[in-house]
């Protein structure tokens, strides 16, 4: 397991794939947001929340990193506000306060293969391809080997699902770890009879979530609790109605610019999504904390027994308790 604490050169010459709202330089009063990718059809009801939060006075710009560990790097030195990712190891072992304020989707994870594999324990010794070191479809299989006493060959890391799908499809991989739109898409498509989903463990943990330096977040409480409650109400209205989040994505932002066959499929990746439970709509929690805890903890990226561990000391809830009433 990497640790993504080392000295990472280059996230201190990253440059930001996308900078968003033509925002030139960084300014002392607005949120800046570290994303871990680029804009994508995942990223839509954020986006909607985004709008809302600017509606009621939030001011923020965003950038896209290439993946999860320089996005932490980034709000571990300062140069963000607020990140995406699942930064367990570094709240533990930095002196840094991260905290999460919100889930933003679970481990809702697939395995994926060519025919030659039909279950888990056919990937002893096999490499697979996974989106990034330290990230959750690296923690998805260290859990898999703990559990089935297996060991995957070697490991290497492709961002973004949809490049992974497109690795199996060039025959450039035969076993990888997507998300739930993309794994529905493959084995819908003509491709789908020339792949295996095999057969995965429930897992409730979070994929994404919100976090940032507790130092920085009671500092900027009214504008942290701007965005919170802006996401607690799209993820709600979500689940009364996914298609809440086509019809409220910008046409002129980041998300109304992808592909027309992209946001033709947004009423479906949604609608697929609620009903696998990929979204809280209550933000996560202690619920989330608590099998983040657990899950975390089977991956190796925290340490000691998770029933000892304080789940404040990685989470700080005062935001979505104060959404939640």
């Amino acid at each position: 397991m990497l640790n993504i604490l080392r000295t990472l050169t280059a996230a201190a010459v990253a440059i930001p794939l996308v900078l968003g709202f033509g925002v030139e330089k960084a300014e002392a009063d607005k949120i800046r947001i570290a994303l871990a990718e680029t804009p994508s059809d995942e990223l839509a009801a954020f986006f909607v929340a985004l709008d809302r939060a600017k509606a009621n006075g939030l001011d923020y710009e965003w950038t896209a990193f290439s993946d999860e560990e320089l996005a932490i790097q980034a709000v571990l030195s300062g140069q963000m506000d607020i990140g995406f990712g699942t930064p367990y190891a570094a709240m533990q072992r930095s002196k840094a306060p991260l905290r999460i304020v919100f889930q933003l989707s679970k481990l809702k994870f697939f395995p994926v293969t060519t025919k030659k594999y039909n279950k888990l324990e056919d990937l002893n010794g096999e490499p697979i391809l996974l989106h990034s070191r330290g990230g959750g479809t690296d923690s998805i299989a260290n859990v898999i080997e703990d559990r089935l006493n297996i060991k995957f060959g070697e490991r290497s890391y492709v961002p973004g699902s949809s490049n992974r799908v497109a690795a199996l499809l060039g025959g450039r991989a035969d076993a990888t770890i997507i998300d739930l739109s993309n794994k529905n898409k493959l084995m819908r498509s003509d491709a789908g009879a020339d792949f295996n989903v095999l057969e995965m463990f429930d897992v409730e943990a979070s994929d994404e979530a919100l976090f940032g330096n507790l130092d920085w977040i009671q500092e900027n409480a009214e504008d942290v609790q701007i965005f919170v409650d802006a996401l607690v109400s799209v993820y709600r209205d979500m689940h009364d109605d996914p298609t809440i989040i086509r019809r409220e994505t910008n046409p002129d932002g980041p998300i109304g610019q992808l592909p027309k066959e992209i946001l033709a499929e947004l009423d479906g990746f949604y609608s697929d999504a609620v009903e696998a439970g990929l979204y809280d709509p209550n933000g996560g929690g202690r619920k989330a904390a608590t099998a983040d805890m657990e899950w975390y903890s089977a991956a190796g990226q925290l340490d000691g027994d998770p029933s000892d561990l304080n789940i404040e000391d990685f989470w700080y809830l005062a935001p979505l308790d104060a959404a939640m009433n």
